[in-house]
């Protein structure tokens, strides 16, 4: 018998898309929000280190983490950040949905990416957005999850 070799073929439902994003977003998720990829989920403490930490090495900007406890029932975190460019959005989304799904054991949920001015990641107990510093200012999430115009918490800026 021959042994067979299976390859991923990426494919893009847009025409256009930022440079360096993969193109499949279902291959990169790879399956339902909060599913467990093996292993024991983290708590939701544990998975917002885990994304605050990957942001750093990834050298996200003005990293705005929220508590969204009492607030909504969506999640507990919700964490934003800018990248400086398209590709970096797209590098910092594809490498924060790596590590939840090889480190905290959830299939993390990815949208927005294709062109490169935002990210959502939503890995059910932490939702994390990934903006260009424009596209950031104009939706504004700090002041619509934080109240009108109060800081998200002290301390709570991160790289910025």
């Amino acid at each position: 018998m021959v042994p067979t070799t299976r390859r991923l073929i990426l494919t893009s439902d847009t025409q256009s898309g930022a440079p360096g994003a993969s193109k499949n977003l279902t291959a990169l998720t790879g399956g339902a929000t909060g599913s467990t990829g093996g292993g024991t989920p983290l708590s939701p403490d544990e998975m917002l280190t885990l994304v605050l930490d990957t942001l750093e090495d990834a050298k996200a900007s003005d990293v705005v983490p929220i508590d969204l406890n009492g607030k909504s029932p969506i999640a507990d975190h919700m964490v934003i950040a800018t990248g400086t460019s398209t590709r970096q959005v797209v590098t910092m989304s594809e490498k924060v949905v790596e590590k939840l799904k090889r480190d905290g054991h959830v299939v993390p949920r990815l949208e927005g990416v294709s062109q490169g001015d935002w990210a959502l990641i939503d890995a059910g107990d932490v939702i994390v957005h990934i903006f260009r510093p424009e596209v950031r200012e104009f939706y504004n999430l700090e002041r619509m999850w934080t109240g009108a115009g109060e800081p998200a918490s002290e301390g709570s800026h991160l790289n910025g």
